[in-house]
């Protein structure tokens, strides 16, 4: 493809800032889920409970939970670049702790889940951030596509992450985690390229009014307000990451790299979509696509949740990240493209509690769930959960349903 090619269909990499930000994305994204395989397989493979696979989520979320009034703040009143390039700083000195914790050997989880706090604190401050930004670097005519191009370097880290992450800990643990830090160190170098951005700062002072203007957003703003929490509780029921290691090691007996294979499935349905929208978005009936595929997520969730089939599993994975694309699409665009700037950081910061409600809690009930009743009940439930949801976001919020474009408000 020419050079004229390529920006025709893809404006927003013709933005070298944004191509520096983009790498930084991909590059942390693809690194967390290494990171993510490793730690999941090690700790299920030293004591065997999946409930220990759903405190992982856990502590990994509740930094998002509880410093949501104070992430959100510093994204709006301070440098969005230099956040992520900290952030991205302290994910790798968390890296450098699990491998010296895997070098000594894990005995107590209690070390490995204190490393994964602090992890989840460094997380915490770079997606509200490096949501935010985005809409700093690129028109806003081509925002759109710009949020499309991030979920499809996303979904192409979601893919092969984990079959690096699987391939690497098969090598030795200490091999996938010497991976992340020098990963870390690069994506924090890429985002530090990225020109200091015009950037809408908030000078308002620092009280709860200040504070609770993310929240009081997202809650007026009935059609945000139900993609932000169909999108929670979706996936809240009918994640199934969590407990991939049992499926992997247990019921469909495929070891480490097939553990990397079931983690890549959902990343490769979500990239043909993503990649498919760069081109082709969601331009009419937005809500009601919205709602069909969630339907969709949890029906696939169900069908995977029965299977002891390989291909099958896998072919249903794919399936989940295709429908959960469209959901991540039609989500990112609204909450970017109807907020404003001066409050981007805030309303990102409650996007990120929400999405992280729904994967790392969501992590955590699975596992919880799959000690109390199994994992095969764990997971067809919450895919039955998923589908009853979807069902009644059609009658709780009308005007999502109603919702046929994504074009901004302001």
């Amino acid at each position: 493809m020419s050079g004229a090619g390529w920006r025709e269909r893809w404006p927003a990499l013709a933005h070298g800032s944004f191509r520096y930000y983009w790498a930084a994305r991909f590059l942390s994204r693809f690194t967390v889920q290494i990171v993510s395989v490793a730690v999941g397989w090690q700790v299920y493979d030293t004591t065997r409970d999946p409930l220990d696979l759903g405190l992982i989520g856990l502590v990994q979320f509740l930094p998002s939970l509880l410093l949501v009034l104070v992430t959100g703040v510093a994204a709006d009143r301070f440098g969005r670049r230099t956040i992520m390039a900290v952030s991205l700083l302290a994910q790798g000195a968390c890296a450098v702790a699990l491998l010296i914790l895997s070098i000594g050997g894990l005995g107590a989880m209690a070390p490995v889940f204190l490393v994964l706090a602090c992890f989840g604190v460094a997380r915490a401050f770079f997606n509200p951030a490096s949501s935010s930004l985005v809409a700093n670097l690129v028109p806003e005519h081509e925002l759109a596509g710009a949020i499309a191009l991030n979920s499809a370097s996303g979904q192409i880290a979601t893919i092969c992450g984990p079959v690096a992450g699987g391939l690497l800990y098969g090598l030795s643990a200490e091999a996938a985690y010497g991976t992340a830090i020098s990963l870390f160190a690069l994506a924090s170098l890429a985002i530090l390229r990225v020109e200091r951005p015009v950037q809408k700062n908030t000078r308002e002072p620092v009280h709860l009014t200040t504070v609770l203007a993310g929240f009081r957003y997202v809650w007026s703003e009935k059609v945000v307000l139900g993609a932000v929490s169909l999108d929670l509780f979706a996936v809240l029921l009918g994640g199934a990451v969590a407990l991939l290691p049992v499926y992997a090691r247990d019921i469909l007996e495929l070891g480490p790299w097939g553990l990397g294979l079931l983690r890549a499935g959902p990343g490769i349905g979500a990239l043909l979509v993503g990649v498919y929208l760069t081109t082709s978005p969601i331009r009419d009936h937005a809500g009601s696509i919205l709602l069909v595929f969630v339907g969709g997520f949890g029906l696939f969730t169900t069908i995977f949740g029965l299977s002891t089939v390989a291909w099958l599993s896998i072919l249903c994975l794919v399936a989940i990240g295709a429908c959960d694309m469209v959901s991540v699409f039609v989500r990112e665009t609204l909450v970017q493209l109807w907020t404003p700037d001066a409050l981007r950081g805030r309303v990102n910061a409650v996007n990120m509690v929400f999405i992280g409600a729904s994967n790392e809690l969501g992590e955590f009930r699975a596992g919880v769930t799959a000690a109390l009743i199994g994992t095969v009940g764990a997971v067809v439930a919450g895919g039955i959960g998923t589908m009853a949801v979807a069902a009644l976001w059609v009658r709780l919020f009308p005007e999502l349903r109603a919702t046929r474009h994504l074009h901004g408000r302001h």
